[in-house]
């Protein structure tokens, strides 16, 4: 069985990332394992522009930043394995692996960074009534048709959820010649970043429903309509019904993080957002795991899965050299709005100069304050205009702020009046 230093699964913008950081943190023996024939993950179908902005300070589209990434780890000499699927993933962190070229094989990690990134959900999980003819697509399966196989999946178009796929995926198709009539969302706001409701759906008189959702699709052979209807405490609305003739129902109704091999491993996940739990060092709860990018939390921008995974790959050659930190940890607590958190918990005494915390909100929040408290000692305060779930909060705290006071049980990310 040979053995690496770190295996990464998954070579999109996370994977490639922590490559990229290991090297340049001394690890000579870094392999990315990838089951598509080219790296760049979902960056390759991304052919909008607005990437970039944060790592380059200025904008690229999904390819153009991939390239970049690309480029660094062919200049540091990172090996690549693609069209090899990861099979099985052990807490020893041992993988099982399997390509055309050498069938079924073994190899050990002596860290492993997961970095597998998140899918769309599913029509399946939707219980939308109704048969299921041709016509309905997820939007990234969409994106993927128009953008790589040269494909339109249709002309007269519903977009059901207004993640930012979705969004983006409104004005996709605008530009190819479809008429859009409209995009829904199940909740009262919007779930992808004000950006795109602008640039996508304003810029292109696309109506945006709230509270509302798909209570029927007509058509056997093929998608011929469906059925919108206003939504109160979870449930339509009898009398609220709107028809809209169509041929094709693009489903943005949010994404989960890719974790059947962490979950067969036996990585502790959160309930919240389906990812592990992982500490300020981004490691899970097997020794030596790392998880980085959407396979850890769904993001909004893919600067920041760069930056989380530039981190996991550091902190990864950290442990080799040092080994595990057998240190105490104090949990993460979510009050007032905040839904989760990552890290979920934290060792001060691990913590180097800065802890990056990031989280999401529950709902819409105007004039807040982002406050943290370790124990009853407020560490940090912010204050905020507005707080929204589309948009991933950041939070940097100083690792001698977490020092400062030993005895704390407990860390607490909570909004607060402004």
């Amino acid at each position: 069985m040979n053995t690496y230093d770190i295996v990464i699964i998954g070579a999109g913008p996370a994977g490639l990332a922590a490559a990229i950081a290991a090297k340049e943190a001394g690890v000579d023996d870094v392999l990315v394992i990838e089951r598509d024939s080219v790296p760049g993950g979902i960056l390759n179908q991304c052919i909008h522009n607005g990437f970039g902005l944060h790592t380059f300070h200025e904008e690229l589209t999904g390819p153009e930043y991939a390239a970049r990434f690309l480029r660094r780890a062919e200049e540091l000499g990172v090996a690549i394995r693609l069209s090899t699927m990861v099979l099985s993933l052990t807490n020893e962190r041992v993988l099982t692996i399997t390509s055309r070229e050498r069938g079924v094989e073994q190899i050990r990690g002596r860290a492993v960074i997961l970095a597998m990134g998140c899918r769309e959900r599913p029509r399946g999980a939707l219980n939308i009534p109704g048969y299921r003819p041709a016509g309905i697509y997820s939007a990234g399966t969409a994106q993927r048709l128009v953008n790589l196989e040269g494909f339109m999946p249709g002309r007269e178009v519903v977009i059901l959820g207004s993640g930012d796929i979705g969004l983006i995926m409104a004005r996709r198709m605008t530009l190819e010649g479809a008429q859009v009539q409209v995009v829904a969302e199940l909740m009262p706001y919007s779930g992808g970043l004000k950006r795109n409701i602008v640039q996508c759906l304003n810029d292109f008189d696309i109506p945006l429903k709230l509270s509302h959702t798909v209570v029927n699709i007509e058509g056997k052979e093929r998608v011929t309509g469906i059925t919108l209807a206003r939504v109160e405490n979870g449930k339509p609305v009898p009398g609220t019904e709107e028809h809209y003739d169509c041929d094709t129902l693009l489903l943005s109704c949010g994404l989960l993080p890719e974790n059947e091999l962490s979950r067969a491993a036996g990585v502790a996940l959160s309930p919240i957002t389906s990812g592990p739990l992982v500490n300020e060092s981004l490691e899970t709860s097997i020794p030596g795991v790392f998880a980085a990018g959407n396979v850890l939390h769904v993001h909004d921008l893919v600067d920041y899965v760069s930056e989380e995974a530039g981190a996991a790959g550091a902190q990864a050659a950290a442990y080799l050299q040092n080994g595990e930190q057998d240190a105490p940890a104090i949990p993460v607590k979510c009050e007032n709005g905040v839904r989760y958190t990552v890290p979920a918990t934290v060792r001060p005494t691990c913590a180097g100069d800065t802890v990056t915390v990031r989280f999401r909100v529950g709902g819409v929040f105007k004039n807040k304050k982002i406050a943290v408290y370790l124990g009853d000692t407020c560490i940090f305060s912010r204050k905020r205009p507005v707080l929204a779930p589309g948009e991933m909060e950041t939070v940097r705290l100083k690792g001698a702020d977490l020092r400062a006071h030993p005895d704390a049980s407990c860390l607490t990310v909570t909004l607060e009046e402004a």
